[in-house]
């Protein structure tokens, strides 16, 4: 298993942010592969049933934060993952 831990800083208290993990790399990311736990207060811990080998195989892949559920258009941060 990899666990996915977000901690952000410059969040809006109380709002659930949606968190993905896309295809593709910052800022023109693709279609999201993996749902990650909502981020809420800066934190999210999400356990993805994959290996570390297998998701690094699927590179490029980025982390995209959205402001919230109402305004998923709307990114907030984004950041490539690197291994």
């Amino acid at each position: 298993q990899v666990v996915i831990t977000l901690d952000l800083t410059g969040f809006e208290e109380g709002v659930s942010q949606p968190a993905h993990i896309h295809e593709g790399s910052c800022p023109n990311v693709g279609s999201v592969i993996y749902p990650l736990t909502n981020v809420l207060n800066g934190e999210s811990e999400t356990i993805l049933n994959l290996t570390f080998a297998q998701l690094g195989s699927e590179l490029p892949l980025a982390i995209n934060i959205h402001k919230s559920a109402e305004e998923a258009s709307v990114y907030t941060a984004c950041g490539d993952l690197e291994f």
